[in-house]
């Protein structure tokens, strides 16, 4: 059947052979048994392309249904194979706000005294690329939410809000255009992916760029009149609040709502301890 669906899926024996790391006579020959004990044909080969017949294209809905089942009772017992785990590996992204997660975290792990915690930082691109290059067991950070490589629980909205220090821009106009900023240093966050396209957020194409690591620094250089840019409004409610910094926020410079999300793997096993955070979070995080 897993022969029979590649095939279906790749459009042709040989492909399907690759796919599977399989021979072409391998993948072949266990089609062709499939029929056999069937009885029925699910292949048209008359052609240069093999296709699915009348049976086979409704023999392969019923298929993949029960392949899908079989994947998932392999994770299951590949999860239970696996004992409590001795590391987990978290990573917070660079819009996470930071104390009630740790503070989450910590209540967690200890009664987990067992299974050692490697955090880790990431921004932008750098989370996702983590999780899927396997080096993160669980990521808290935005996610494409369509992926169906990745599974996730939402946390909550983070906004952002484009600030500046009072006069960095003289005079400071009420809905400003991107293009009255880009004479001026606009500070962005290092996207620490490392082969993952980068992602353009909220640049102005041309604007002079001061990079810097995390947004507790984005947000010194902005209060000290160094540059303008994005952060998290929790970040700077007091600031905005006194005066320190303001918003530009407009019809040209909007901002965004960012989902905060809890996200794994949903094509790998997971072990206990995993399991355990992963419904923990499900649980106890939502009002973060």
């Amino acid at each position: 059947m897993q022969s029979f669906d590649a095939v279906v899926a790749h459009g042709g024996f040989e492909a399907a052979a690759r796919a599977l790391h399989r021979s072409h006579p391998a993948v072949f020959a266990a089609v062709a048994k499939l029929e056999r004990q069937l009885g029925i044909a699910l292949l048209d080969r008359s052609a240069y392309r093999v296709r699915l017949t009348d049976a086979g294209r409704a023999f392969h809905h019923k298929a993949r249904t029960i392949l899908h089942e079989m994947q998932g009772l392999r994770r299951y017992a590949a999860q239970l194979a696996m004992g409590q785990e001795s590391e987990l590996r978290i990573v917070l992204g660079d819009f996470c706000p930071p104390a009630p997660l740790l503070a989450r975290l910590s209540r967690f792990f200890a009664g987990h005294a067992g299974t050692r915690l490697h955090l880790a930082l990431e921004a932008v691109g750098g989370p996702v690329e983590r999780l899927l290059d396997g080096d993160a067991d669980l990521i808290v950070h935005g996610v494409d939410r369509h992926d169906p490589r990745i599974e996730s629980i939402a946390l909550g909205k983070v906004a952002f809000v484009p600030v500046m220090a009072p006069g960095f821009v003289s005079p400071t106009r009420k809905n400003l255009r991107p293009d009255d900023l880009r004479a001026s240093t606009q500070a962005i966050i290092r996207d620490t992916a490392r082969h993952t396209p980068a992602k353009d957020h909220f640049m102005i194409a041309g604007a002079h760029q001061c990079t810097v690591p995390d947004h507790a620094t984005k947000k010194e250089v902005i209060l000290h009149g160094l540059a303008w840019g994005h952060l998290p409004r929790f970040l700077v409610e007091k600031e905005l609040r006194s005066g320190k910094l303001v918003s530009i926020a407009g019809r040209h410079l909007p901002g965004s709502v960012e989902t905060l999300v809890a996200a794994r793997r949903a094509d790998v096993p997971h072990g206990p301890v995993a399991q355990a955070l992963w419904e923990h979070i499900a649980a106890q995080w939502k009002a973060l």
